[in-house]
């Protein structure tokens, strides 16, 4: 199993606002069998995840591995660092420049680079789901099944809010990191989440409720292994999601789509809500895509799918 980042180095990049990269640094791991000896299936990060899937400090253990839903004697996993969010030391301090569409292309060329002709899958959760949306809109044959978890092909006007807001915080707040992750904290998880968990509950020692000590901590780790360029990148991907911007209308996209699409959504995720994708679903099945819709039944949000791992793992294993 391979411990570090690999390096590739894209050249003379251009993202879609027109800005010209001479050099952007793309990184992957690789865990299981080594590519093109078995399926080959791409894992997408969320906001704060990066190439280390699984392992000592991996976060989807319970989902890949050996003899999991995902086992890795099986299937190769491939995984990038999204450019920019730092796992490999490097940074982009322009993040306007991406959306995540570039970082789809980008993704691609970096699959292109290793020789994999076709994917099994791609799954990603939350913006790593948005950003495998962007690659099969780019790419219709690139995998046989996509599997988008906790998101949609598309940033709502709720979400692009709620990102809004989470720049401004990066911009101009005195403890950016530490005070964004406390908001987005409140996007990631739902009131009755809070109130199964704390119930006005109060830390003694702090003198403060349990829910703000808790908040406290979040943003407090989240520092010690963020950086604030590395936020404002992911975030502004977040933000622009997007497969039919400057492109084709996604009734051109479903006609082309030749992968199976797992749509899997949180029935209390105010994020990316049940509902849109329910609607995503019906358009794809208009349009005589072979997609499926699964729900997650928690009442923790957008993050149950780091959290519901059995039901995760249920809705997953006839896929693999």
């Amino acid at each position: 199993m391979e411990n570090k980042p690999n390096p590739i180095i894209i050249k003379n990049f251009t993202t879609e606002c027109g800005a010209l990269y001479p050099v952007v640094h793309l990184s992957y791991q690789v865990f299981g069998p080594a590519l093109n000896t078995a399926p080959v299936i791409v894992v997408n990060h969320a906001l704060t995840g990066n190439s280390q899937v699984i392992g000592e400090n991996g976060w989807w253990n319970d989902l890949i591995g050996e003899n999991k839903t995902i086992d890795t004697h099986k299937y190769s996993i491939l995984a990038f660092n999204v450019p920019g969010n730092g796992y490999d030391g490097s940074i982009i301090e322009n993040y306007a420049d991406f959306t995540a569409r570039d970082i789809a292309r980008l993704f691609i060329e970096g699959i292109n680079y290793l020789n994999v002709q076709q994917l099994y899958a791609i799954i990603g959760g939350s913006v790593g789901g948005g950003i495998a949306w962007e690659m099969i809109a780019l790419k219709p044959k690139l995998a046989l099944h996509v599997i988008p978890i906790a998101t949609d092909w598309k940033s709502t006007d709720w979400l692009i809010a709620n990102c809004f807001l989470q720049e401004q915080i990066l911009k101009n707040s005195s403890n950016p990191i530490q005070d964004a992750r406390v908001h987005a904290m409140l996007c990631y998880r739902t009131p009755e989440s809070f109130k199964l968990k704390f119930d006005r509950t109060i830390n003694e020692e702090l003198a403060i409720f349990n829910i703000e000590s808790w908040l406290l901590h979040h943003g407090k780790k989240l520092q010690k292994r963020f950086q604030l360029a590395s936020y404002k990148m992911m975030n502004q991907l977040l933000k622009t999601i997007d497969i039919t911007r400057n492109s084709d209308s996604f009734e051109v996209f479903a006609s082309k789509i030749e992968a199976t699409i797992h749509i899997i959504g949180i029935n209390s995720d105010l994020f990316f809500t049940a509902k849109e994708n329910k609607e995503t679903y019906q358009e794809l099945k208009k349009h005589n895509v072979k997609v499926f819709y699964k729900e997650i039944e928690s009442i923790h949000g957008h993050d149950a799918f780091l959290i519901e791992f059995e039901q995760l793992n249920n809705l997953l294993a006839p896929i693999f």
